[in-house]
């Protein structure tokens, strides 16, 4: 069984921070540029530090 391609988790809030991290999405400027190359896999492994650094982050979230 394959699994479903994951959806890209932009919010069309392109603004990086000083770290280089959108404050849309929570993805790296690397992960941004990486994702239509990216395997399925590899893009549910963003999704993961993406969600981890929104956790993270004390500043008001934009959506």
């Amino acid at each position: 069984m394959t699994q479903a391609e994951p959806a890209s988790p932009c919010i069309s809030v392109c603004l990086l921070d000083e770290n280089d991290i959108c404050l849309g999405c929570y993805r790296s400027a690397d992960e941004i540029t990486d994702w239509f190359m990216a395997s399925p896999e590899q893009k549910r492994d963003m999704l993961l530090r993406a969600a981890d650094r929104r956790l993270a982050d004390d500043k008001p979230q934009l959506r």
